[in-house]
This record gives structure tokens, sequence and C-alpha cells, in this order.
């Protein structure tokens, strides 16, 4: 895959590829716990696009989904890492998805709730990070419970506790890392969607630079990169999402 220079402008306006690197979202990104470098699945590939543009990469890091989503759509970062969503679509352009995520409910074990269709209910409060794919889905799909939102992912958790709120939302794996630092929590069975995450990039850059980002990603799933990524930093849970229009 070669870029011509009108692509490779498109992504890099000010001279340097700048990357939107989401820390809240363990399964992508997260912070090395010696050096404190943003790492993860999303670097990676952020890394081998800027080697692809042949562009010096800056990591553009944030502690939440909804600030880096604005950062793509204010065009303070050229691309991005976001799970799809079509709130999200109005200011940015999204790939398919290269990795698939579940969603899941956590309570604590002494809840009457027992299924992922009894939580929509009246009188239910249900904890979602602030601006995440999570707060975006249920907010259009609950139509009983209520939202508390909390100010990120990795901190639903302590929110639902502090707040006493009947039922936490996000990523599984930041779940399950929670039940496993907090005792008397389980989680209710399955997952209540499937989050595509995917490169984004601000509509403004154009369809053919679009286009090009999407081919990227497509490349990288199909060559293992994803899936090398996902076991070089030993992510459990997570799937590498099927070719586009499979």
């Amino acid at each position: 895959m070669t870029l011509d220079s009108k692509i490779i402008n498109a992504f890099t306006p000010t001279g340097r590829l700048r990357a939107s690197i989401n820390v809240g979202n363990p399964i992508l990104a997260r912070r090395d716990p010696a050096s404190g470098a943003p790492m993860g699945v999303s670097i990676d590939l952020a890394h081998a696009f800027a080697e692809r543009l042949g562009a010096e990469l800056d990591l553009v890091v944030w502690d939440s989904a909804g600030k880096s989503v604005e950062a793509v759509t204010a065009e303070q970062a050229d691309i991005g890492f976001f799970a799809i969503d079509p709130v999200r679509g109005k200011g940015i352009t999204f790939t398919d998805a290269y990795v698939l995520i579940e969603g899941a409910y956590l309570v604590r074990q002494a809840s009457p709730l027992h299924d992922l269709e009894a939580v929509d209910r009246d009188g239910i409060r249900v904890t979602v990070g602030k601006g995440s794919a999570y707060d975006l889905y249920l907010t259009r799909e609950l139509k009983h419970a209520s939202i508390v939102r909390a100010p990120t992912s990795p901190a639903v958790v302590d929110t639902f506790l502090s707040e006493n709120v009947d039922v936490a939302a996000g990523v599984k794996q930041q779940l399950e890392a929670d039940m496993a630092r907090v005792p008397g929590l389980r989680m209710l069975p399955g997952s209540f969607m499937v989050i595509r995450q995917a490169m984004g990039c601000p509509k403004s850059r154009g369809a053919e630079a679009a286009a090009a980002l999407g081919a990227f990603v497509e490349e990288m799933k199909a060559s293992g990169f994803v899936a090398d990524a996902l076991r070089r930093h030993g992510i459990q849970g997570a799937a590498v999402a099927p070719a586009s229009g499979a």
C-alpha cells in the first residue's frame, strides 16, 4: 500500500501525524506502569500508520473517549481510535472495525438483578463513563433505567460504589479487573453490546484520505498485525474484527 502526496498531506497538515489516544480503555491503550508512557494496540497502529506516511508521530493522550473524540472532531489530532457510533460520526469518518470488545454489566453480590433484561427498569441506575461508547449506546437504548455518568471509564466502579448505583457498565475486562480489587461484586452473564473499535479521521480530510485509512486497517487485520499486537500486550477477551464486508 503506497500513498500519494495528497493523502500524506491530508493526514499531516502540521508536518507530523497527531494520533489521539484514549488510555481510559485498557483494551486498546494504557500507561506503562514503570515509565508512564502510553502503550497498547492503538499506539502500535499509530506508529505503523505514521511509518506508512513517512511522518513523525505525536501522541495526543487523553483519559477518556469523549475527550479523544473531541480532539479529532476539532482537528487537534489527525487520527484517533474509537468505538463506531453515529453521534461521533457527525464529525469523524470511521474505518471498519479492527477489534471487537464486549460491554458488560457489574452488580453487587446481593443485587436482585440476575440477567441483562432486568437492568432496564424504573428506579434502576446505571453508571457509565461520560462520553464513552457505552454512554452513547445506553442513552439511546435504556427506556426506563437512568444513567449516572462517571468522569472516565476507569472511574465507573468507584462511582458505582461511592454513589450507591445499582449497575456499573463498561468494558468487560475493566470490570473484571475491578472485581479482582473490590470484593462482593459479580458480573451479569452475557454482554449488552459488542463494541466495534475503529480508526477515524476528521471528515474534513476527504474521502480519499478516509479510504486510505480504511485500507490500512484492512491490511493490518489481514496481515496478523492486530492479532499479534493483542497477544504482545496480553489482551484477552477482545477479538480481531472480520474483514470489511465479511
